[in-house]
C-alpha cells in the first residue's frame, strides 16, 4: 500500500474521533446532563480540558498532515522527484508524536478521573466519595451521589469514551510513525520500487 494513501486513510479515521472527544469533553461540563449553578461543582479532570485539547485540538493537526501527503505533489529537490515526499513523510513523523502525545495526556486524564470518580453532593458537601476504583465493580456504592442526577453512570461512560477514543488515536499516530519511516526511507509506491 502506499505510503501517502495510509496516511490519508489515517487521517480520515482521526478527524471524527478528534470531534468526538472534543462532544464528550464538553458534556462533562454539564453533570448528569444538567447545567449546574456553581462551577466549583464539576470533576476537576474536566477543567484539565483532556478531550478538548489532548485529543482534539492538538490530534487535529497531525490529522490534517496526513489527510494532504497522498495529494504532496513537490517536485522534489537536487534531481531527485521522491526527495520531496520522503520530506513529507518525515515531517509526518513529528507531526504523529504531536498527536501521540496530545493522545496520550487524555488517556491519562481520562483513566486519572474513572479511578477517582465523579465529584458529587453527598448530603453533607460536594466531594469525591470514592476511592481508588472501588465504585467501579460496586453499583450499591453510587447512591452516596446525591446530587446531581445519574452523575455517576454520566461521568463513567463519557471518560470511559475518553479513554476508549484517545487510545485509538495514540495507536494510529503509532502506525503512522511507522508509515512514516517506511516513506521516509523508500518514498512513496509511484516513486521507489522498494515499497510497492
Amino acid at each position: 500500500m502506499c505510503t501517502g494513501g495510509c496516511a490519508k486513510c489515517l487521517g480520515t479515521t482521526l478527524i471524527p474521533l478528534a470531534v468526538l472527544c472534543t462532544l464528550a469533553n464538553i458534556l462533562l461540563f454539564f453533570p448528569g446532563g444538567k447545567v449546574i449553578d456553581n462551577n466549583l461543582y464539576i470533576t476537576d479532570e474536566v477543567w484539565y480540558f483532556g478531550g478538548i485539547l489532548g485529543s482534539g485540538v492538538l490530534m487535529i493537526f497531525p490529522a490534517l498532515v496526513f489527510l494532504g501527503l497522498k495529494n504532496n505533489d513537490c517536485c522534489g529537490c537536487c534531481g531527485n522527484e521522491s526527495c520531496g515526499k520522503r520530506f513529507a513523510m518525515f515531517s509526518s513523523i513529528i507531526f504523529a508524536a504531536i498527536g501521540f502525545l496530545g493522545a496520550g495526556y487524555c488517556f491519562i486524564l481520562s483513566a486519572v478521573a474513572l479511578n477517582r470518580g465523579p465529584k458529587c453532593y453527598t448530603g453533607r458537601e460536594w466531594t469525591y466519595p470514592f476511592q481508588d476504583g472501588d465504585y467501579l465493580a460496586n453499583h450499591t456504592m453510587w447512591n452516596a451521589c446525591e446530587s446531581p442526577e445519574n452523575i455517576v453512570p454520566w461521568n463513567l461512560t463519557l471518560f470511559s469514551l475518553l479513554l476508549i477514543m484517545s487510545g485509538i488515536q495514540a495507536m494510529l499516530c503509532g502506525i503512522q510513525v511507522v508509515n512514516g519511516l517506511f516513506g521516509t526511507i523508500c518514498g512513496d509506491c509511484k516513486c521507489c520500487g522498494c515499497c510497492g
